[in-house]
Parts: C-alpha cells; structure tokens; sequence
C-alpha cells in the first residue's frame, strides 16, 4: 500500500507539478487513512486493501477523524486526497471503479483573512532597523520584500539571487505548479535587498557563488520555520496584539492593494491564483472600507 502511495506522489510531483509542501500533506493525509484501514482490518482479523475499502468505509474514516475534533478544513483536506488517490489507482488499473467519489466532504465556511493596518505593517517594518546588525539588515529586507510582493513564505525563501531586478524593480518567483510570476516591487525594498546583498550576504554565505538569497547565520538557505521565527519576534517589539504570520502579510497587501484602488484582476497575477475567486476573498475585508468612504461622502449619508 505504502508503494501505491509513493507512485501517486511521485505522479504529483512529476505530471502535475505539484509543490513539495503540497506533497507533503498528500502524503500525511494518505498515510492517516493507511492506518485507519489498518486498525478496521486488526479488528476483523483481515489484511487491508484498496480494493476492499469502499464508501462505507469512507464514512468511517470521516467519522473517527470527527471524532477525534480535527478541524473541518483538515477533514476536507483528507478526503479530497482520499478521492484523488482512488482515481490515480482506478487509472493505474489497481481498483475496477472509484468508491468514493461521491463521499460528500465537510462543508467549510471560508474565513475572512485578518489582515493589520498600513501603520502596523508600518510599525512592523520599522523593527529591524533599530538594530545595527547584519540579521536585522536582512531581516529588513525580507519583510519589505514580503509585503512590496505579497508572495508566500515558501516562494520568498527559495528565492536566488538572480531572481530579483532591483534595478527594474521585479522579483522573479515560482508558485504552486512552478508558475512563474513577474512581481513588481517599490523602491525602499528594493534598497534594502540592494543593501543586504551587498552588505550581508558576502558575510554570512559559504561560498562567493552561493545563490540563495536569504540565508541563516550559517549560511544555508533560510527555512519558512526560520523566518516564522523572526517575524513573531519583531511582531512582539512592534507591540502588535494579533498573531501575525506570514500569510498575515500576505493578507494585508491583498487588502490594502484593493483598498487603495487596485482591481482584482491585477491582485489575482500577483498573488498567484489561480482562479478569480480565490481572491475574491478580500472583496469582503474591502467592503467595509467602501461603504465608510461612501457614508463619509454621500450628502444624504450623514
């Protein structure tokens, strides 16, 4: 069973494209229904199979993982990869049909992102340059970079160093599926990727052509739990209350993007989306904005 999951991976990987992260999860989701279906057949005294799993046995699986209080979008994850396991195995001839491709999933309500405010970002981005040191220039322009491109975590860490144009002011980088994206970035980011590369990069690499861009203090390339680090911590000394993460960032360049008159069309190619509504998420956090413009505006409003 563990080598029919590792060719459905490897399909992933290879036909589809598919992000080591994204991998990643298949793999724990799948590796969870294995030992469900392990722990079913030592109850009957049976060997489990793919072929013997069916839709009742589905339900089951959802069942225990209610049970066990995971998170609705957890559950779904888990299913979604359960369904398109079943269909890789159909087409590899291993199962006559897919048994549970009509196992309803968990509904699942989409939450609003909780992004934070121009002077927190402010605030936030104010930090590092408080502190002489070589890190906090890097970490100055890996926050900069971060909210001037609205990228995610994993796409700003494996970024090289030829994939930023500071003088045209681009950042090259690759999202889910290796696409790549032209993302343009404002000056003061640019200046302080200029800074750290000619500052502090030569100091911390291994190698004079050593191409990550953002390294750790040993000179290997920066991890997202690296920088997930670095972020809590400047986030505390900015005094900021709500937890903010990376994609908290990400979040609120989205945001202020469209509050401050971008169309959606043009916040979906630089965050990456592949689909419209994907970003129509934020028409929601901008709504509100809109209709303080409007009460502040209309002459019948006040």
């Amino acid at each position: 069973m563990k080598e029919d999951i590792e060719n459905f991976l490897n399909y992933l990987k290879v036909e589809k494209g598919f992000s080591e992260n994204t991998e990643m999860a298949y793999r724990n989701d799948l590796n969870q229904l294995v030992t469900f279906m392990e722990q079913e057949a030592a109850k009957h005294g049976s060997v489990p199979s793919w072929a013997d799993f069916g839709r009742q046995g589905m339900l089951s699986f959802i069942l225990d993982l209610k049970e066990k209080t995971l998170a609705a979008t957890t559950i779904a994850r888990r299913v979604a990869a359960a369904k398109s396991f079943f269909t890789f195995l159909k087409d590899e001839g291993k199962v006559s049909d897919n048994p549970i491709r009509d196992v309803p999933s968990p509904k699942i309500g989409k939450s609003l992102p909780k992004p934070v405010s121009i002077g927190q970002v402010r605030q936030l981005l104010e930090q590092p340059a408080k502190l002489d040191t070589p890190e906090a220039k890097r970490d100055k322009a890996m926050l900069e970079l971060l909210y001037a491109s609205g990228m995610r975590v994993s796409e700003l860490v494996s970024l090289d160093i030829g994939d930023v144009d500071l003088q045209g002011g681009y950042v090259r980088c690759f999202g889910k599926g290796h696409k790549e994206r032209m993302i343009p970035i404002y000056p003061q980011a640019a200046q302080s990727v200029k800074e750290y590369i000619e500052q502090v990069h030569p100091q911390i690499a291994r190698s004079p052509v050593e191409k990550a861009l953002f390294l750790n203090l040993r000179g290997d390339r920066l991890t997202r739990q690296g920088f997930w680090q670095i972020l809590k911590g400047y986030a505390k000394s900015a005094g900021l209350e709500a937890d903010v993460t990376p994609h908290t960032l990400r979040h609120s360049f989205a945001t202020h993007m469209l509050n401050g008159g971008a169309d959606l069309r043009s916040v979906q190619e630089l965050l990456g989306h592949a689909n419209i509504s994907t970003t129509q998420v934020y028409t929601h956090l901008t709504s509100e904005h809109v209709r303080r413009t409007y009460e502040k505006a209309h002459p019948r409003a006040k």
